[in-house]
């Protein structure tokens, strides 16, 4: 069996499952993606190949390893993305839950099967609690959920995650804090679309966080993250920092972060708060609107 454990997102990090670009296919066609930026680049004739990819996720793979964490990869399914492990299932507590995600995606979660078949606990909600992991950040005694009301979540394709989800998570687990905020969303924008809630804000270190004002459909809720984590411990990034990705970054623990090598304004940050940063080139991965937490999905951290 396999233990899950997760209540925030920087304790020291035991066991993961890392996405893979095996088997992936080549360039998709335009009308069967789903996110702005992944369009952009099919356009541009830019659309990442699938051996660069793998080569920059092998990368994080080391890094990981070096710091002697479990590594679960998914089995390869043909002609499919299984690069966001992120998104298809995320642990809170003990328990995992495997969302009903984009039918689109549904197929990702039998590449992780072998995985979740060895988990005690795991959560299954119903077909109309629609919701990804990208969207859902634990962090200590609260749930930080990105979210789109029904409008936009029906009119956005780029909505991954509805007001039925932040219902279940409050239901499901009474002892935290459950607080969501709604995004902003375009399916043909990338610079005004935040994809997921970790696409405009993630916490790092011990008590920080990094954050894009511009994602948040209603900016008091920018505000309310910026006064929970403390002025001084935010670190705001600009709507073009956004767009590359910066606040995608991945912690393996408190004092361990792994950033894109060219974030060069966010990792001088992260080292003057005392951070060590794994720098790794995934500039490839980045054209698909996501980076380094969409493709880790932690399925256990270390807590004394």
């Amino acid at each position: 069996m396999i233990t899950v454990k997760i209540l925030d997102e920087t304790a020291p990090l035991e066991a993961l499952i890392l996405g893979t670009a095996e088997s992936m296919g080549g360039t998709p066609e335009v009308e069967k993606t789903y996110d702005p930026k992944s369009k952009e680049h099919i356009l541009a004739g830019t659309f990442p190949k699938e051996a660069d990819l793998i080569e920059e996720m092998e990368a994080v793979a080391q890094v990981l390893k070096k710091y002697n964490v479990i590594v679960y990869r998914p089995n390869s399914i043909p002609e499919l993305n299984q690069i966001f492990a992120r998104d298809i299932a995320f642990v809170i507590d003990d328990k995992l839950v495997i969302p009903c995600v984009t039918p689109e995606r549904k197929l990702e979660s039998d590449g992780i099967e072998y995985i979740t078949d060895q988990v005690e606990n795991v959560l299954l909600p119903d077909e109309h609690e629609r919701m990804e992991g990208g969207d859902i950040i634990p962090w200590r005694n609260h749930i930080f959920v990105g979210y789109s009301k029904e409008d936009d979540f029906h009119k956005y394709t780029v909505s991954r995650t509805n007001e039925a989800a932040v219902e279940y998570l409050r239901k499901t687990f009474p002892n935290f804090t459950v607080k969501a905020f709604e995004l902003n969303k375009s399916d043909d924008n990338p610079r005004e679309n935040a994809l997921h809630l970790d696409c405009c804000f993630q916490p790092v270190g011990a008590d920080k966080a990094v954050i894009y004002r511009g994602g948040f459909k209603n900016q008091q809720d920018a505000e309310f993250l910026i006064n929970f984590f403390g002025t001084q411990n935010v670190f705001e990034i600009t709507k073009e920092e956004m767009y590359e990705m910066n606040s995608n970054f991945f912690s393996i623990s408190p004092e361990v972060v792994i950033s894109d090598s060219s974030f060069t304004r966010l990792n001088e940050q992260f080292r003057e708060w005392g951070l060590t940063v794994e720098e790794v080139k995934y500039r490839e991965a980045a054209k698909m609107e996501g980076l380094l937490r969409c493709s880790t999905m932690p399925l256990r951290r270390r807590y004394e």
